[in-house]
């Protein structure tokens, strides 16, 4: 058992997805004694350096802040040694050298947003609703040379329903996230705990990053299946496509339910009945509900009709 005043934790995390697990430890009365964000970076048209979401948080907390460039560099690793902290934890982070994960005394774990060993990589809130999964969760796990691949302490599950979108998921986990963090905490505060090896003896859905690429719609898919890829990439990074020689981002569609000929209209041309906009594809045919065109805002379908063409 340690006494939770010995916790000494730095807690590593650039967007919001981080920001609630940090708050809960420290409203719990645990000892955050830094926290590592990423870089300010410039935006906006004055190019005015904004702050990471999880920096705007320590800052509040009073909290000092790392925001190293590399975090190999010898300068940054000794004023992280110089914090003497034993308990590191990683939400929403990038990779971490040896260096770094390994410093701790009772090592470093991370919140990861699937159940492992399911999803390993960048965007598996993405990817398991793109998949069309019914259910998903958080892991939480100690680092190890691998990526995502530690011994893993707690999970949670979560269902995916039928019309979450990627943003209506990462929400309802970013705050569940935060209570498996703190209870992570506790079982390692409470010490003799166990923890799990991966079962890596079934098949594998892997969760790559995502590029603009990967974000094309496939109309040669079926509606269900262009149905969960658009809500898996929606509103961010967003699913796009081109039709009649324009581009579009697709932020939300419709099931129809209906079957559609092929025959009178191909895969992926765009047919207008009652004042909305279907697209065609490898089985049935989908209503665009909201879009964005290049160069205009998001707008509902309908709306965007009234002025433009499809």
């Amino acid at each position: 058992m340690i006494d939770k005043k010995d916790l000494r934790i730095i807690y590593l995390g650039t967007p919001d997805f981080a920001v609630p697990g940090l708050q809960r430890l420290v409203k719990d009365g645990y000892n955050v004694v830094a926290v590592i964000t990423a870089p300010d970076k410039p935006a906006g048209r004055g190019l005015t350096l904004q702050y990471s979401d999880v920096k705007k948080a320590a800052l509040e907390l009073n909290i000092p802040v790392l925001q190293p460039e590399k975090l190999k560099d010898p300068d940054f690793i000794a004023e992280l040694k110089s914090y003497h902290a034993n308990l590191q934890i990683v939400v929403a982070f990038r990779m971490l050298p040896e260096a770094v994960w390994n410093m701790p005394a009772i090592g470093t774990f991370n919140l990861h947003g699937s159940l492992l060993p399911q999803y390993r990589g960048a965007a598996p809130i993405n990817w398991a609703i793109i998949n069309g999964e019914k259910e998903t969760g958080l892991t939480t796990f100690f680092l190890k040379h691998e990526i995502d691949t530690g011994d893993m302490m707690l999970q949670i599950k979560e269902p995916i329903q039928e019309e979450d979108t990627f943003e209506t998921l990462y929400n309802r986990l970013k705050d569940i996230g935060a209570t498996l963090i703190l209870n992570t905490v506790k079982i390692i505060e409470l010490g003799g705990y166990d923890t799990i090896p991966q079962d890596t003896s079934v098949p594998l859905k892997a969760a790559p990053k995502l590029f603009k690429e990967t974000c094309q719609i496939d109309w040669n898919k079926t509606e269900e299946e262009v149905y969960n890829f658009v809500r898996g990439l929606s509103p961010y990074p967003c699913a796009w496509t081109v039709l009649n020689d324009k581009t579009y981002k697709v932020i939300q569609v419709k099931k129809t339910h209906t079957a559609a000929d092929n025959s009178k209209h191909p895969v992926g041309s765009v047919v207008m009945e009652d004042s909305k906009a279907f697209v065609y594809c490898q089985s049935g045919k989908i209503e665009l509900v909201e879009i964005q065109a290049e160069g205009k805002k998001r707008m509902k379908v309908l709306d965007y009709l009234r002025g433009n063409k499809i």
